[in-house]
């Protein structure tokens, strides 16, 4: 089983064995909480910057900080994904091709990613590395990315798309009307969340930093509904992609409990302080953990492995 050795490579057993083990309950608690106000101010899923700075700081296996970060990332989105379905903004003639292809991608991401991890003698330096590269390359998207509110319709679509019909409409109260919309890219779309997938089940990362701007910039749904089907997705992917974190013994309570009552008290304080705070101001701050988180994983997995010596 993963669990025990990963626990014995990571000294957690020493840790539960002095009386005041329960400091790091409170401490990985009131971190999860930190990322959950964080989350929903900047628009960035908070499990990005939990399995991101998770994996710097915290003293656990990179396995257990994974499926811990999945096991957030899902409770999220569960947490809004039927309230977005019954009001209409997910769209499940949508979803379904694109979270077919990523379900299974993201499987195949976390046996992998595992197998890495226990495989090796320096498995889990080499995970941390290819996280530092995929948060620094997810650091430029964030940057360099804008979402459009109401993309205009695409003049040309695929064949595909026009098959499955993939149209959808919602009652917007703030313009008092029906907005409808007609989706298109949906090969392309299907291959960007297969990588997508993949890296959301080798690193526990979730996917909702890259499902919007997929849904929003390549097939053209409007931010609403973008971010509704987002969470749709998340809801059924993340679910596959923990179940080979359960079966390999990888997600632990110690870490996965606080994480998730920090992240969803953490996540209702963030949502009601977003409409007093510049988003811009917290969306630099978060660019600027992802950045920090990226760095400090790449120098971990270089000295882990000696090429680098500090």
């Amino acid at each position: 089983m993963v669990a025990v050795g990963a626990v014995m490579n990571s000294g957690l057993v020493e840790s539960l064995q002095v009386p005041l083990w329960e400091k790091w309950v409170i401490l990985v608690f009131l971190f999860a909480l930190i990322i959950g106000i964080i989350g929903p101010l900047s628009g960035v899923g908070g499990g990005v910057i939990f399995v991101g700075l998770g994996m710097a700081i915290l003293p656990f296996n990179v396995d257990f900080i994974r499926g811990a970060g999945l096991v957030a990332a899902l409770s999220t989105s569960l947490n809004s994904a039927p309230y977005f379905t019954k009001k209409g903004l997910a769209n499940l003639r949508i979803v379904a091709p694109l979270v077919s292809v990523s379900t299974i991608f993201s499987v195949f991401g976390g046996v992998i990613g595992l197998w890495i991890s226990n495989s090796f003698p320096e498995g889990s330096y080499y995970v941390k590395m290819s996280l530092g590269v995929v948060l620094l390359v997810l650091l430029l998207i964030l940057s360099r990315s804008k979402n459009v509110e109401y993309p205009p319709p695409r003049e040309k679509k695929d064949r595909l798309s026009e098959m499955i019909d993939l149209t959808g409409g919602w009652y917007e109260p703030t313009l008092n009307r029906i907005v409808t919309y007609e989706a298109s890219n949906l090969p392309l779309a299907m291959l960007a969340f297969s990588g997508v997938g993949f890296l959301a089940g080798m690193f526990g990362l979730g996917a909702g930093w890259a499902n919007v701007p997929i849904l929003n910039l390549v097939m053209g749904l409007p931010l609403k509904a973008a971010v509704a089907s987002s969470m749709l997705i998340l809801a059924i992917n993340d679910s596959a992609s923990l179940w080979v974190y359960l079966a390999n013994g990888a997600v632990l309570p110690i870490v996965v409990v606080p994480v998730v009552l920090g992240i969803s008290i953490g996540s209702r304080i963030g949502s009601r302080l977003a409409a007093k705070t510049k988003p811009k101001v917290i969306k630099r701050l978060v660019i600027a953990l992802i950045a920090l988180s990226g760095v400090v994983n790449i120098i971990q997995g270089l000295s882990g492995i000696g090429l680098l010596n500090l």
